[in-house]
């Protein structure tokens, strides 16, 4: 599997609400990302609500062999936009058939619970994803937005391969999660992983790598996380077709170990 995947999130309309202006736009970069090489595309039930599954599947059903389609249930939306979790399992059943039909799929690749609802143990949660996998509705089941202590559980119910939690060179608070998932050789897929902070301010120590190896502050903040691990899968998402090229090309980057310690520092 390459190693850089594709958020469509950002394909929606306005704060993740409703359709985009330029629908077109839209399904042209859904369909350019597997030409060029993204083998994991996420999404959620919770993008538009409903919308992006249904983005992906009009762009790209019959889908590509060997493009792995991740989508996440267990949040609601309400007109103002609001993120609410929802880990019942009753919930989460419905919400993964209703993937399936809007994804036009038998089974889903990655099934990833959203985001732990404090009313519900995580243990009964993940439980109906496990029942859910045994039906054959789920191939493999995923963890978003996790504690350590969280993700241990989760595993004793279910085996989990992939965690997606905020990580980036701005925010690192995700380290032990990211280790405990080397160690395990479970996949970390960070989400927001462009955002860099203060790091790209000119004369900034991301800056003068960029420069030095001649590409865009972006570009060596994916570079810096596909060094970081192995087992790290970022997943960047944009509405622009450029953007997307200038984000795959950042595989090609070799940052020398001078390079990360800088910028890991």
């Amino acid at each position: 599997m390459r190693r850089l995947g594709f958020g469509a999130m950002r394909l929606c309309g306005p704060r993740i609400m409703g359709w985009p202006d330029d629908r077109e736009n839209a399904l042209a970069v859904l369909r350019r990302a597997p030409e060029r090489g993204v083998s994991v595309i996420d999404t959620s039930d919770a993008y538009g609500p409903e919308v992006n599954e249904l983005q992906l599947a009009e762009a790209l059903h019959p889908y590509p062999e060997g493009l792995v389609i991740a989508t996440k249930g267990g949040l609601l939306r309400n007109e103002a936009g609001d993120w609410t979790p929802d880990g019942r399992p009753e919930h989460l059943r419905e919400a993964c058939e209703a993937s399936l039909r809007r994804l036009r799929i038998d089974r889903i690749d990655l099934y990833q619970l959203h985001a732990v609802d404090g009313e519900v143990p995580i243990e009964e949660s993940v439980g109906e994803l496990a029942r859910l996998r045994e039906e054959g509705k789920i191939r493999h089941v995923g963890l978003s937005n996790v504690s350590i202590e969280e993700l241990e559980l989760a595993r004793e119910v279910v085996p989990v391969v992939s965690v997606q939690n905020r990580y980036n060179l701005a925010d690192r608070h995700s380290e032990d999660v990211l280790e405990a998932c080397e160690r395990d050789g479970r996949a970390f897929l960070p989400w927001f992983p462009l955002a860099v902070g203060d790091l790209a301010q000119p004369g900034g120590r991301l800056d003068d790598v960029a420069r030095r190896h001649e590409a865009t502050p972006a570009q060596v903040a994916l570079a810096w996380l596909l060094r970081r691990s192995p087992v790290v899968l970022p997943i960047p998402g944009t509405a622009s077709l450029e953007h997307l090229e200038e984000n795959v090309a950042a595989e090609r980057i070799e940052l020398s170990d001078e390079d990360f310690a800088e910028l890991a520092a």
